[in-house]
């Protein structure tokens, strides 16, 4: 897939402020500082379309991006900011479940790990209860490009049979660095083929 263009549509404080064409819809989520933005971006070929900040925990909002006109890429908040107030944590925390669990034109969670490192038990959670509530998820391991091409794999493959001991059948997953741009095409082209499947 080659994206020809790409543009910001709304920020939303709740699934209900969503825009309201039935575009099929890809959720970007991961932990604070996994490198979301830079992910965007980077898939996007568009430096400044997701803001990139020093300090994580920026993204408070559901925002929407219109994709070649066809798709929207959507960049959910972060979960797990320790130094965000209780309440704003259960806020955000209220509308990410809600987003993900109401949004019908929801095709595939996107959840962001830190490829270097170890299984967090905050990302085993929300794995598991996305699998528990049905919802269609592909884990991408981001920062790549820090650890050699050997040792990413490893890494990679040691979190996926981390899952075992619960996960039958395994999601599918990229490695992926903002960096080197390893893993676009493939990521791309993986939202590509569903897409397709939709028209068909």
């Amino acid at each position: 897939m080659e994206i020809k263009n790409a543009h910001y549509t709304v920020s939303s404080p709740s699934v209900t402020h969503c825009p309201t064409d039935t575009k099929p819809e890809y959720a970007f989520i991961g932990r604070s500082n996994v490198g979301k933005s830079s992910l965007i971006n980077m898939l996007c070929n568009h430096k400044g379309l997701a803001k990139t900040s020093a300090t994580p925990g920026k993204t408070l909002l559901i925002n929407h991006f219109l994709i070649n006109g066809e798709w929207y890429l959507v960049d959910l908040p972060g979960y797990g900011y320790a130094k965000r107030s209780k309440t704003m944590q259960e806020k955000i925390r209220r509308m990410i479940e809600s987003y993900i669990l109401q949004r019908q034109q929801l095709v595939n969670v996107f959840v962001l790990i830190d490829v270097r490192h170890d299984p967090q038990a905050i990302d085993r959670e929300f794995i598991d209860w996305l699998g528990e509530s049905s919802i269609p998820f592909t884990i991408v391991f981001t920062k790549a490009d820090k650890l050699g091409k050997v040792k990413v794999r490893q890494q990679a493959a040691a979190w996926m049979d981390s899952l075992k001991d619960r996960w039958e059948e395994l999601p599918p997953y990229f490695i992926t660095s903002s960096e080197t741009k390893t893993g676009r095409e493939e990521l791309l082209n993986f939202i590509d083929n569903i897409n397709k499947s939709l028209k068909d």
